[in-house]
């Protein structure tokens, strides 16, 4: 019965390293259609630079990608105790500092890591 556990933990093993090297396969395959023109993922992409250098030196809500998330953001930066600022972006990275309610960060983040940007509320 102990020799069944085994195979089975090696079977799940397997499986989960295939699937992380496909999700690997697939995020590479989406920076790459992010350069081509005319794509969808090229205009989402295009549309929120534009948004992002609008909001340069503004306070914004910030929702990253399921595997792109960062705590700091999660825990401060969308929440009334905390904030996140635009500082400066160029057309893959945005520079981002996050206030939070003992210390002040700086964090780049990639563009294609954003799934949503938005004013914070009261700012519209």
């Amino acid at each position: 019965m102990e020799y069944m556990g085994f195979v089975f933990g090696i079977f799940g093993l397997m499986a989960y390293l295939q699937i992380s090297a496909l999700k690997k396969r697939v995020d590479d395959l989406e920076r790459e259609m992010t350069k081509i023109e005319g794509t969808e993922h090229a205009q989402k992409q295009t549309s929120l630079r534009s948004v992002v250098r609008k909001w340069i030196g503004e306070e914004v809500i910030l929702e990253l990608k399921e595997d792109h998330m960062d705590a700091d953001i999660i825990n401060y930066g969308n929440t009334k105790h905390g904030s996140n600022v635009v500082l400066d972006t160029d057309n893959e990275w945005m520079l981002v500092q996050i206030t939070t309610p003992k210390t002040v960060k700086m964090k780049l983040l990639r563009l294609e890591s954003v799934e949503r940007i938005s004013r914070k509320a009261g700012e519209q």
